[in-house]
């Protein structure tokens, strides 16, 4: 197994490797959390390791991870239905679009249409795997 991937975004060429990353990655609604007084987006997902099914093993793997980007002036989003909590989005990629350096808009396109426009100060993204998907959080469970 490769170890987590932690990956850091400052610019758009950054940020295309983070959108690799998290290409068909599926996310709960109800793990899109934003943090407007911190001006922080956090979303739990379950991604496709990418690494793995590249080095060529038939049995495709998920990984739990977290993507943030923080200095969010403003999260606007499009056919995204938060209070439909159990119905998966697939995260079909991000692009960045510089508007007024070093600020700009992040797009992050979902399945059925689904869209969040963050307005950003500059970019500033993480993506960390926190685990293989199958894992039992202590406290959970039998």
């Amino acid at each position: 197994m490769n170890p987590p991937l932690k990956l850091i975004a400052m610019d758009a060429d950054d940020l295309a490797v983070i959108s690799a990353h998290v290409q068909d990655a599926c996310v709960q609604p109800a793990d899109i959390i934003w943090r407007q007084a911190e001006k922080r987006l956090v979303i739990g997902m379950n991604r496709l390791d990418w690494e793995q099914t590249m080095s060529g093993e038939t049995e495709p793997r998920r990984l739990v991870a977290a993507l943030r980007f923080d200095r969010v002036l403003a999260c606007k989003s499009r056919n995204i239905d938060l209070g439909q909590a159990d119905k998966a989005l697939e995260l079909h990629g991000i692009e960045f679009h510089d508007t007024d350096h070093p600020g700009g808009s992040a797009l992050l396109m979902f399945s059925g249409g689904g869209a969040l426009r963050l307005d950003v100060e500059c970019l500033e993204c993480q993506l960390a795997d926190l685990g293989p998907e199958d894992v039992v959080v202590e406290g959970e469970g039998a």
